[in-house]
């Protein structure tokens, strides 16, 4: 008779079995978020820079005002993976989101190298979003007349003529924002849940004054031409822009702290990019009504149209909204990374110690603080182009390995049950990993050497401790 521990598959890909996952008692992690806090930190993690910033690059330099054609493009593209996790989230509620999916579908290496990778790049894009929110707060100090001491606006190798030569430099308001974040997570889920989903309400109220009041400032000429750079910078434009669209895979990794994570946590990943795709077309239609493509601003681009149209001053409370627009993206990516590590200790393939959970508050709170001083490391010792660079590739494994994995399960088990069924199959999933291999082509090759090396390092660390370790291993030590 098989036990629960000897599943199917043997040595490396060795798989939980779906049924010992959904009905682990294990946990520590308390179920306090409803349909909307879900939906709220999905959102949190898709609308940011992509708003605020990228696509103002992306008219300005690839796409013209067929912007609005690449974020329709890239949506297109990240709804099929999209559907994909909405079928495992209402299928397997547990932490871990695409490590979890990949582990009971595909095996264990394979579940242990996406969550490795993931640890990776959601921490770098922690890091990454810090800095970037870092650089709008030290524009608005300047602009009150507060000047910080050098040493304290930037990494080291980052340029400033007034820093001595020989002296110290640490980018301190990112590295402490880092550090605020892992705090705010720390004091619950449902504390923490309220923080991020009053910053989303107050992110989306901006972007729909953008639009509302951007409507009347609309000068139909400005849309002609609509493809100044062909067919082919739309495209472009969707390849950039992509990485706006996702942040519903950070969302995913909190299905175990749902009250009903079979019936919300689909839902909440549909209506999370649903609505975070109607903001950023209709963004996109103002902002480039507004004025000529050439002329937008390819850093603050809504602030600055604002400005032009003789309205500086909503300009300065969208620079304070793109502020606590970013912000939340910086909350929704550690939860995830905190959440994906936890589910990877729990099964033994990281020090359990790790996986302990605040006796009260019932949050991962070593992995968190972990996770808060790794990131602020990164944020504050880092520039902006060498952090980002560790970003991305991770995520795109992640889609192709979901998107797989729901094929194959719906092929291999198909009498589970499913609260939500990927639609189009196997043709949605299937675009959702042509897209996104299509994508990781366009990665520089210095990603792919980094992304190589924290590879070798991961499988290293699995052969010397996870395989041995792992809750799957019947001959681990104690059992």
């Amino acid at each position: 008779m098989t036990t629960p521990h000897l599943q199917p598959g043997r040595g490396i890909f060795r798989r939980k079995p779906i049924e010992l996952i959904t009905e682990d008692g294990e946990t520590g992690l308390k179920r306090s978020l409803g349909l909307w806090q879900l939906t709220a930190i999905g959102v949190g993690g898709i609308i940011g820079a992509g708003i605020f910033s990228l696509a103002g690059a992306v008219a300005n330099e690839k796409a013209g005002p067929a912007v609005l054609i690449s974020f329709l493009i890239a949506g297109i593209a990240s709804a099929a993976a999209a559907f994909s996790y909405a079928e495992f989230a209402g299928m397997i509620p547990k932490a871990g989101s695409a490590y979890t999916y990949g582990y009971a579908v595909l095996g264990e290496v394979v579940g242990w190298l996406i969550g490795w990778d993931l640890l990776l790049e959601y921490t770098a894009i922690v890091a990454v979003v810090a800095i970037g929110i870092s650089g709008y707060f030290n524009e608005l100090l300047g602009f009150l007349g507060v000047d910080l001491p050098v040493w304290m606006l930037g990494a080291p190798g980052t340029e400033d003529g007034a820093a001595p030569p020989g002296s110290y430099k640490i980018n301190l308001f990112a590295a402490l924002l880092c550090l605020l974040i892992a705090f705010v997570l720390n004091q619950g889920m449902k504390s923490a849940a309220r923080f991020e989903t009053l910053l989303v309400y107050l992110k989306v109220g901006v972007v729909l004054l953008v639009i509302v009041v951007g409507a009347f400032h609309i000068n139909a000429g400005n849309y002609n031409p609509f493809f100044p750079y062909g067919i082919g910078g739309a495209f472009a434009g969707a390849a950039t822009v992509f990485f706006a669209v996702f942040g519903y895979d950070a969302m995913s990794t909190a299905a175990e702290e749902s009250t009903d994570a079979q019936k919300h946590m689909p839902k909440a990943i549909i209506y999370s990019l649903a609505i975070s795709m109607v903001l950023y077309v209709l963004a996109c239609l103002v902002l480039t009504g507004m004025i000529p493509y050439q002329e937008i601003s390819t850093e603050s681009a809504f602030a600055s149209a604002f400005a032009d149209v003789g309205l500086p001053v909503l300009g300065a409370i969208i620079a304070v909204g793109a502020i606590l627009g970013i912000l939340t993206v910086l909350f929704t990516f550690m939860l995830g990374v905190t959440r994906v590590g936890f589910a990877m200790s729990r099964d033994g393939l990281l020090p359990k110690w790790f996986a302990k959970t605040h006796p009260v508050r019932k949050v991962p709170s070593r992995f968190t603080w972990l996770i808060g001083v790794a990131s602020a490391l990164i944020a504050g010792l880092l520039p902006i182009g060498e952090a980002a660079e560790l970003t991305n590739i991770g995520i795109l494994l992640a889609f192709v390995i979901v998107c797989a994995a729901v094929i194959v399960l719906r092929y291999r088990r198909p009498e589970l049950p499913r609260g939500f069924r990927c639609p189009g199959m196997p043709i949605v999933p299937i675009i959702g990993i042509v897209f996104s291999i299509w994508l990781v082509t366009f990665l520089a090759t210095a990603t792919w050497v980094r992304f190589g090396v924290w590879f070798l390092i991961g499988l290293v660390i699995y052969f010397a401790y996870g395989y041995r370790n792992s809750k799957l291993n019947p001959d681990r030590a104690g059992e």
